[in-house]
């Protein structure tokens, strides 16, 4: 079958996540992926522990699947000219440099459109090409002064997430903008340059968190498992294990009070709206606990589930792929030895593969050289 992305050429100039995401992405949806890495290669090659069982760091198959890998240094002369090279027949140009980087090569957006005028250049930076050009663009540092932190963990202790998520969400932005700018320039004739920085794109994630503050002044609190404005909508204790219980409006919350054998919840004046159980969460949740204490976590979606009320326990990620795979879910790829999560949609026409596992440093150079 073809691919969405067939006959799409990508040079792939960025490192770590955001970047190598986007590129990875592209390649997933059938475009031909040429990494280019500096002397000692993708700073994720050398994060491990974990590895696979060559010995390869398991953070580095996360975003470069699908990809050649060449190494040329900026630096030299000659490498910077097969750099050139690559990047004026290239149809999108990914980079994760400090703004300005560029330019110093001759690789900024300008100049490559000079020669290749339908060349899309995407450019993801931390904190944008203002005042904010030369400050770092490390995940955990935007998620700590971008408000995510503040809205993470429990109340006594502000927490990062558990993954990198603000490279993610930033990657598939930028993605959504360079196939926007692919479709474009099928009408225009002219590709065009994507920028994103690390700061807008949290800010946008956090979606009713930030509206919110916009629309009413008050600034969000962090609520631990807590929803701001649902309830329930957490985890609870249970006899075995925590249970996310969401019962998103009255009548799931009826349910629910007559599944766990406690129908009275419902008509307590406390808790008959959503607004009141907002307002009386600190009184609800022991309520609650108590009826759960009847049966462990797993036991409890499957009664919860025959009520129509969403909830599950909370699972590691082991016990997450199991789950997947009960339910007939695809989401394991192994190619040539590697395993990684496969593309999540799935196109009925024009699928999404893996054609290439990541790989290795400089692995691809001869035949890219030769190219």
């Amino acid at each position: 079958m073809p691919s969405p992305l067939d006959g799409i050429r990508v040079v792939d100039l960025s490192r770590v996540l955001a970047g190598p995401l986007v590129a990875m992405t592209l390649g997933d949806l059938g475009a031909d992926v040429v990494k280019i890495e500096a002397p000692g290669g993708d700073d994720t090659r050398h994060w491990a522990p974990p590895s696979d069982a060559r010995g390869r760091a398991a953070y580095h198959h996360a975003a470069n699947r699908n990809k050649r890998s060449i190494v040329l240094d900026l630096k030299e002369p000659r490498d910077l000219t097969v750099a050139r090279e690559l990047c004026e027949h290239a149809d999108v140009v990914v980079s994760n440099f400090r703004p300005g980087t560029l330019a110093r090569f001759g690789l900024d957006h300008e100049r490559l459109a000079a020669t290749n005028p339908g060349v899309i250049s995407c450019e993801i930076s931390g904190f944008g090409e203002a005042a904010g050009r030369d400050l770092p663009g490390y995940d955990p540092l935007v998620q700590a002064v971008g408000g995510l932190m503040s809205v993470t963990g429990p109340t006594d202790a502000p927490s990062k997430a558990g993954v990198a998520v603000v490279d993610v969400v930033s990657a598939l932005y930028a993605t959504v903008a360079v196939l926007a700018a692919l479709l474009a320039r099928a009408d225009t004739g002219r590709g065009q340059r994507v920028t994103i920085n690390l700061l807008h794109a949290n800010l946008a994630m956090l979606a009713n968190q930030t509206v919110g503050w916009l629309a009413s002044g008050q600034v969000p609190a962090r609520l631990g498992n807590v929803h701001p404005s649902i309830e329930p909508f957490a985890t609870y204790r249970t006899a075995a294990g925590e249970l996310m219980v969401l019962a998103g409006n009255d009548a799931q919350f009826r349910r629910l009070a007559d599944a766990i054998g406690a129908p009275e919840l419902a008509d307590d004046p406390r808790f008959v709206t959503n607004t009141d159980r907002v307002l009386n969460r600190d009184a609800l949740r022991p309520l609650l606990e108590t009826a759960l204490a009847a049966r462990g976590a797993h036991e409890w979606r499957e009664v919860l589930a025959a009520a129509s009320v969403s909830a599950g326990p909370v699972q590691t990620i082991d016990e997450a792929f199991s789950l997947a795979e009960s339910l007939g879910l695809d989401v394991v790829d192994e190619t040539d030895g590697v395993r990684t999560v496969s593309f999540p949609a799935v196109l009925s026409d024009t699928p999404a593969t893996v054609r290439l596992r990541p790989p290795d440093l400089d692995e691809h150079a001869d035949e890219i050289r030769r190219s």
